[in-house]
């Protein structure tokens, strides 16, 4: 008997690229054509149950097993790197992780830096493995204004097309890492559900092994 599998969806652009990438990999998903304020939708052979969810709860659906399998930027998994394997990059959602500041910013001078962000473990990482001791200030809404208003000395952020950073009069410094669409899946369902490996499978056929770089 085919058991059902749960999928997490970040809601939004991620939620239409995986859609449209699962069904080019032959699932009919039009059932979720018409999706109103829903937040959770059962294909009509119950093989499938797809759940609509901030990017960062995606992470804890499948580490707590109530999903099967996620799909999640990697900035999410970045900040969130336990309790699930990944297993594919899906190649949309590109964007990239970059220390951004004014031009007045210099990087490699001995001042011991404040970086304002989002994304705390990414940027103490990466200033770590560079050898810097840096302060982090956790910024919870647009991070861009802190170097403008002296708060911090430079951001990390995600960057796409760079034009807010422009807006603010800032610049990229340095790029930190390639971001795009991740599929994870919890451990359990890996191993006790064919079903999942049999989907994995289908949808690497899609996606094939070469990665799109960011422009």
């Amino acid at each position: 008997m085919t058991k059902q599998l749960t999928i997490a969806l970040t809601k939004g652009r991620i939620e239409k690229d995986a859609v449209a990438l699962l069904e080019k990999a032959g699932f009919d998903l039009s059932f979720m054509a018409d999706k109103g304020r829903n937040l959770i939708f059962e294909s009509p052979d119950k093989k499938f149950r797809f759940l609509l969810v901030k990017a960062p709860d995606v992470t804890t659906y499948v580490r707590h097993g109530v999903a099967d399998l996620g799909v999640v930027g990697k900035d999410v998994l970045l900040e969130h790197p336990t309790g699930y394997l990944e297993m594919l990059d899906l190649n949309f959602g590109l964007c990239k992780f970059s220390v951004a500041s004014t031009p007045a910013y210099r990087p490699n001078d001995h001042k011991r830096k404040r970086i304002a962000t989002k994304y705390p473990t990414v940027a103490r990482d990466f200033f770590n493995q560079k050898g810097e001791d840096v302060e982090i200030i956790s910024i919870q809404g647009s991070v861009e204004i802190a170097p403008v208003i002296g708060l911090a000395d430079a951001i990390v952020d995600i960057v796409e097309t760079g034009n807010t950073l422009v807006a603010n009069g800032l610049e990229v410094f340095e790029d930190i890492c390639r971001i795009s669409a991740r599929l994870i899946v919890n451990k359990a369902s890996l191993k006790n559900k064919p079903e999942v490996l049999d989907l994995i499978h289908k949808i690497e056929t899609v996606v094939g092994d070469k990665e799109v770089p960011f422009q």
